[in-house]
């Protein structure tokens, strides 16, 4: 199956120099857990609504502050022309549940965890994958015995 056929095309951006709080309304607006940051029509950036609560609730950030400085870099990035098992492999190589995707370098759609899992209707290759990005994306003592 090829990407394109798992991918949502309709992908929710702001611009580098739009504000938190704009952004977190857009979230809010658009039911959607992250946007993607745009340099044009080239994707350059993510956010996420955790991103948005630990910088404005936890660090103190003014909603106002721009969201290009508080969106996740590097910005990993599938091909239209790619299979899911490509992009998966991708996605849990660089531990990232959500994969922008580019043709010739403009973004055309997004991917995440939960609709390859949908798509490819695989229940253990989607937890095999979902374990496999978290393990990749938490620190190490999530997943060590805790003593007591």
């Amino acid at each position: 199956m090829q990407i394109a056929e798992a991918m949502t095309d309709t992908v929710i951006t702001a611009p580098r120099d739009a504000s938190l709080g704009s952004v977190a309304e857009l979230m809010r607006d658009r039911s959607v857990g992250s946007v993607v940051i745009v340099d044009g029509e080239r994707p350059c950036a993510v956010i996420t609504d955790r991103d948005v609560a630990i910088a404005v609730a936890a660090n103190g950030v003014k909603p106002s502050d721009e969201v290009d400085s508080h969106a996740s870099r590097p910005l990993v990035c599938g091909e239209v022309g790619m299979n899911v098992e490509e992009a998966a492999a991708l996605m849990m190589q660089h531990g990232v549940r959500r994969l922008p995707i580019v043709d010739d370098g403009s973004l055309v759609g997004i991917v995440t965890l939960d609709d390859l899992a949908v798509k490819t209707g695989d229940l253990k290759l989607a937890q095999q994958m979902t374990a496999d990005v978290a393990r990749a994306a938490l620190p190490e003592f999530f997943f060590h015995q805790r003593g007591g």
